[in-house]
């Protein structure tokens, strides 16, 4: 029996750990060869979790491998639209095409929207919103050379509503569905298909980290991920703190594969509930 996207090649950003290396491993287990891409490198303006390092990659890399599916893993910065369209033209080269369009890469960090610095504003916009449109335009070629083929943007519920203390990040991510909307109408014709997934809060390096906890346990001095759980969960109209990566993983997977041949332009939470509360 072969797999729900066998034989075909996965772009993914933001590869290196977390929702990028579960969404990488659930992709080839079910048929797919990836290209890898993070940059691997902290930012200046990213203190309250460290990024993913070389060796984050090289373990996603070895996780694909364990599959029996190929990888191939370039460090780039998705802010460079010439960096990432290098590292992407390469990767595509080595196995032969891309198929599938994964822009995953993002980071968060936190403010009111009066406390947010122009540094905080820019870095936001430029890896969240700018580095999805440098990954969709700098692979569109291969997918027009394969005569179709799908990308899915990583947004948030924050993409889809306000959230305090995030104004960089909810503007970016609602930015995101505009370029979605807009890429999914103009490339129908060639039947290229565009989404986006809305995540809740994801079990991942970005919100389990003190800084995070902190926000909601507030007061506490020694906040830990227990302690934040109940706030967390008071976000998600389920009775859970937050969604796993796979949870994530198996959308992606869905709107990738035929079974979403004809579904384009749409906004996909996997939120448990978060954008009925």
């Amino acid at each position: 029996m072969t797999g729900r996207v066998q034989d075909k090649v996965a772009l993914i950003t933001g590869a290196a750990r977390g929702q990028g290396r579960s969404h990488a491993v659930r992709l080839a287990e079910e048929g797919a060869d990836v290209v890898l891409v993070d940059a691997c490198a902290p930012l200046s303006t990213v203190d309250m979790y460290p990024l993913a390092t070389p060796e984050d990659l090289d373990e996603t890399v070895a996780a694909v491998e364990k599959t029996g599916r190929r990888a191939v893993a370039r460090i780039a910065d998705v802010r460079s639209g010439q960096d990432l369209k290098a590292a992407i033209d390469d990767g595509a080269a080595e196995l032969g095409g891309i198929d599938i369009v994964v822009a995953n890469a993002g980071i968060a960090t936190y403010g009111m929207s009066w406390e947010i610095t122009e540094e905080m504003w820019q870095q936001m916009l430029d890896v969240n919103l700018t580095g999805v449109w440098h990954t969709a335009t700098a692979a569109l070629p291969h997918l027009r050379a394969r005569g179709g083929g799908s990308m899915v943007f990583t947004s948030s519920i924050g993409g889809l509503k306000g959230i305090m203390q995030v104004a960089h990040y909810v503007a970016a991510k609602h930015g995101m569905v505009g370029l979605m909307r807009t890429m999914a109408n103009e490339l129908a014709g060639e039947r290229i298909r565009v989404n986006t997934v809305h995540p809740t809060n994801v079990d991942t390096h970005m919100i389990q980290n003190p800084g995070t906890w902190g926000m909601f346990a507030p007061g506490d001095p020694e906040p830990t991920r227990e302690k934040a759980m109940a706030g967390f969960t008071s976000l998600n109209a389920m009775d859970v703190p937050w969604v796993e990566p796979i949870d994530i993983s198996n959308a992606v997977l869905f709107l990738v594969s035929d079974e979403a041949r004809y579904i384009t332009g749409v906004t996909l939470p996997v939120d448990a509930g978060a954008n009925i509360r």
